[in-house]
């Protein structure tokens, strides 16, 4: 592995750019799916089923956004630089305005118009990061996407790695950890976006050619692949939306969320590498497949835990997240791999993947937040056993339904390298 990432280095040694670029997307991700909820709950009194609303309500405003930002991406891609720093600029504003100022009217209408710009901003960077990275990939020969995916996709995880500890981490310096990760995050977007300055300019002209989304939807196995990529993160989004709730209540510890969720993510950075090294010597499909059964054996065993099986529970936070480092590596380079095939110049292509990949998370906020307090489960209090169990398989048992259909449908998916 060590001289496959000094090939990576010798080949095109701005990929480091990617990394960081991707770190700073993953921060404005998933992690706050795992910490906004639960800051607003506690800080302002907003509830479980309101706060699932707003943000199932702002991921149905993705289906017109991202492929829109997608369009928009490609028609503006000559003058990419100046709209990577106005997306930046949206991306890291909305992020102060969300954790960094008291909500200047009602917290929940606050919560959807900062997350609105949060969205936005993230979405058309994530767009057009990816396009870009198809020029990048192409230009590094064979497994050049894997290569890639390498840097881009372990930048991404670090970054989902520091954003998930760096409120527990700040809680201890500052009064306001959530305003000082706010701030944090703004100054590294700047970085961020400075550092890829170069790879825009360069590499504009690569992604001519025939676009659209009729192009993109026309082909089979792009449309399979979309669908395996919104059923497999499914199961991520239903552990990451109730990950608190599950080590608070149902495991009883309080205070362990910060160590779990950075063993969770940094299992995952730290394995990234190595699916990718595998996938190009054994093919992408069977170690994606091998991830998958590994997720599926992790989640099986979060139905014996109970309270104070906080050792059990980091096993299990170590296997699954090593699963994840796959399915964030290997399915995205097999999606760019398709797309760059039927056509390069198509940045609708990953408006979308960014909408597959976003509607995701939406969809358990909306469904699993409000069945919790169906059953009668409450935050920062004590729940009866029937809630727990409740907690238990929505947490588990969903997440192992939907990898059992991922694992069918990419079996009866073709992929670009085995064609």
């Amino acid at each position: 592995m060590t001289t496959a990432i000094s090939t990576d280095i010798a080949e095109c040694p701005r990929l480091g750019a990617y990394a960081l670029f991707a770190g700073v997307l993953a921060a404005a991700g998933l992690p706050l799916y795992i910490h906004a909820p639960k800051f607003f709950v506690d800080n302002y009194g907003v509830s479980l089923a309101a706060l699932g609303a707003v943000l199932f309500a702002l991921r149905l405003l993705d289906i017109v956004q991202d492929p829109f930002f997608g369009w928009l991406a490609q028609r503006l891609k000559h003058r990419r630089r100046m709209t990577i720093a106005l997306g930046a600029a949206l991306l890291g504003g909305s992020m102060l305005g969300l954790f960094a100022v008291t909500p200047l009217f009602d917290p929940l209408w606050w919560f959807a118009l900062m997350l609105t710009g949060v969205f936005s901003g993230f979405s058309f960077l994530t767009i057009t990061f990816y396009a870009q990275g198809v020029a990048t990939a192409g230009a590094l020969g064979q497994s050049g996407h894997l290569r890639l995916a390498r840097w881009r996709e372990t930048g991404a995880l670090i970054g989902v790695c520091l954003a998930a500890i760096a409120p527990v981490l700040l809680a201890k310096l500052l009064n306001a950890p959530f305003a000082g990760f706010a701030i944090l995050f703004a100054a590294l977007t700047l970085c961020a976006v400075v550092t890829m300055g170069q790879e825009w300019t360069t590499s504009e002209g690569a992604t001519d050619g025939d676009s659209g989304f009729g192009l993109v939807l026309a082909d089979a196995p792009v449309r399979r692949l979309l669908l395996i990529a919104f059923v497999n993160a499914a199961p991520v989004a239903v552990s990451s939306t109730l990950f608190l709730f599950f080590v608070e209540s149902r495991l009883a510890a309080p205070g362990m969320e910060g160590g779990l969720l950075l063993l969770f993510f940094l299992a995952a950075a730290l394995t990234a590498p190595i699916w990718t090294t595998l996938a190009e010597r054994f093919g992408t499909r069977p170690v994606l497949l091998a991830a998958m059964v590994l997720a599926i054996a992790a989640f099986v065993f979060v139905f014996s835990l109970g309270p104070g099986d906080v050792w059990a529970f980091a096993i299990i936070c170590a296997a699954s997240g090593a699963a994840l480092g796959a399915d964030m590596t290997l399915l995205p380079a097999a999606f760019a791999r398709r797309l760059e095939t039927i056509s390069p110049g198509a940045t609708e292509g990953f408006g979308l993947w960014a909408f597959v990949s976003k509607f995701t998370l939406a969809f358990a906020a909306v469904t699993l937040l409000p069945a919790l307090e169906v059953a009668g489960f409450a935050t920062g209090q004590e729940n009866t056993t029937s809630a727990l169990n409740a907690l238990t398989w929505l947490y588990a048992g969903v997440p192992i339904l939907l990898k059992l259909v991922a694992i069918g449908l990419l079996c009866a998916t073709p992929l670009e390298e085995e064609a």
